[in-house]
């Protein structure tokens, strides 16, 4: 679990494909200097397990699902936004990921100011579990909801956001990786539920 709130910045500096599966190796934040075997990260949005580190670098393995629900599937980013997994007796900043991406959304406008204004394209069907003002993670960073109208949703960006994660390197057409809120999936699935009982 996680909380949408990136706390680093970091570079792939190794990727190999073999047998459907993406190896990445990440350069480790010098502060992680408790990182275990096994541990959950949110990598732009997507929980990965670390599967080896030493004090540099640590490596993950991303299967086919998590390929073709994620942006990872189709390029392999410069840099990511990482966040690792929620501790009891941390503040809850943003709000409830699972790092479990629903899909991917294309960025289709940055408007640059004192705060960023950022349109993205959602996959039509998803479109209902978004509401305004709600909560969505893009690229594994907790945001609000500034509109919604059709299947584009736009969010503003504070500039210590633009600062501290990869959002200063988005433009027009790129992938961005999409998790919805879980409350609103769980309520979403229930009225799909009653609905296809009545």
């Amino acid at each position: 679990m996680f909380t949408g709130i990136v706390t680093d910045v970091a570079e792939i500096v190794e990727s190999s494909n073999s047998d459907s599966q993406l190896s990445l190796t990440f350069a480790k934040p010098a502060k992680w200097t408790d990182l275990s075997l096994g541990e959950s990260i949110a990598t732009n949005g997507v929980c990965l397990t670390v599967a080896e580190f030493n004090e540099q670098t640590y490596t993950t393995i991303l299967m086919q699902e998590t390929l073709q629900k994620s942006s990872f599937g189709m390029h392999i980013p410069k840099r990511v936004n990482l966040e690792r997994s929620l501790r009891a007796d941390t503040r809850l900043g943003g709000h409830f990921v699972q790092g479990h991406v629903d899909g991917t959304g294309e960025v289709v406008d940055v408007q640059k100011g004192e705060s960023w204004v950022v349109s993205i394209r959602l996959n039509k069907k998803d479109s209902k579990l978004v509401v305004y003002k709600g909560s969505i993670a893009i690229n594994g960073v907790s945001l609000t909801v500034a509109s919604v109208k059709d299947d584009v949703v736009t969010v503003s960006l504070v500039q210590h956001t633009i600062e501290h994660t990869t959002f200063a390197e988005l433009g027009s057409g790129d992938t961005v990786n999409i998790e919805y809120d879980i409350f609103g999936k769980y309520i979403a699935n229930y009225m799909e539920a009653i609905q296809s009982k009545s």
